[in-house]
């Protein structure tokens, strides 16, 4: 089973443990020896599927929406990146050079043309810019990938 993310970056810390919990159980439901994550690695959702899938027993596959992608991604995200895009299986590439809206949009496209099934943590409204996480969901759906939302009930991003 190939399992691709995307979600909400900087979730509130409540919301983020609740998030990080249903990401654990959602990886456990697949056999391990059967099961490849491909995430773009970034803070939040992208990094807790990731590890989840890597602490099961599964393999990783990492994304780059850019070549300067990195440059993009907090300061203090860097480390788990860095680790996560060593242990990656395979690492898919775009093509772009500069990060941004587009690049990251390219990306998730990439991605959810990888995968059999994609989680969205995502709390139902639109974008708040280009590629965001409303706009990987509706690209998903129009491509025909199942879309599985995971959002905890009643919680919100602000």
């Amino acid at each position: 089973m190939r399992l691709g993310i995307t979600g909400h970056r900087g979730l509130p810390e409540p919301v983020a443990e609740d998030v990080r919990t249903a990401l654990r159980a959602e990886v456990r439901r697949y056999r391990a020896d059967d099961l490849v994550g491909v995430s773009c690695l970034a803070d939040g959702p992208d990094t807790w599927f990731a590890e989840a899938v890597l602490d099961h027993g599964g393999r990783i596959e990492a994304v780059l929406p850019a070549e300067a992608y990195r440059g993009d991604l907090p300061e203090w995200h860097h480390p788990a990146y860095d680790d996560l895009l060593r242990r990656a299986a395979e690492v898919h590439h775009t093509g772009l050079l500069e990060s941004g809206p587009h690049a990251h949009q390219a990306g998730s496209e990439v991605l959810v043309g990888l995968v059999d099934e994609l989680l969205a943590v995502w709390d139902g409204r639109p974008a708040r810019g280009y590629g965001g996480t409303a706009d990987v969901v509706a690209h998903a759906r129009r491509v025909g990938v199942p879309v599985r939302v995971l959002w905890p009930e009643g919680a919100t991003r602000d």
